[in-house]
């Protein structure tokens, strides 16, 4: 699970500051401040969204798994079903898993169309034709 952990960002405890001393945290990473997994968009038949609650009540959408996708054309947006993934720029495995990603090549009904949208994030599938 270590590529799929929750996220911890902050300075690199290894780099140098300003003035040659090494960098050291003054406390532990706050339960607020880590970030949440990875929702890893898998292909699927149909779209499967999810609601999670954040902080205060905030809710946002997450899609767990994707079979249709909203595809940008010549002749505007029309609604394609997902039939592949073909390549991911973000990891190489993610294609061979069939997860989708933001700049995630995927093949649809309408042809080859690249991922514009995070969909882990936005609880849908955004793309638009490549030529």
């Amino acid at each position: 699970m270590s590529q799929f952990g929750v996220q911890v960002h902050g300075q690199s405890a290894t780099k140098k500051s300003g003035n040659g001393a090494r960098r050291r945290s003054n406390r532990d990473k706050k339960r607020r401040e880590v970030g949440s997994y990875f929702s890893a968009t898998k292909l699927s038949a149909e779209n499967s969204p999810k609601t999670i609650r954040h902080r205060g009540g905030y809710v946002t959408t997450v899609l767990k798994a994707a079979g249709v996708a909203n595809v940008l054309t010549k002749d505007g947006m029309k609604k394609a079903k997902i039939t592949g993934v073909l390549e991911s720029k973000d990891n190489r495995n993610f294609a061979r898993q069939n997860i989708i990603t933001k700049g995630t090549i995927i093949n649809t009904e309408l042809g080859k169309a690249v991922v514009t949208n995070r969909p882990g994030r936005e609880g849908g599938v955004n793309a638009k034709i490549v030529d």
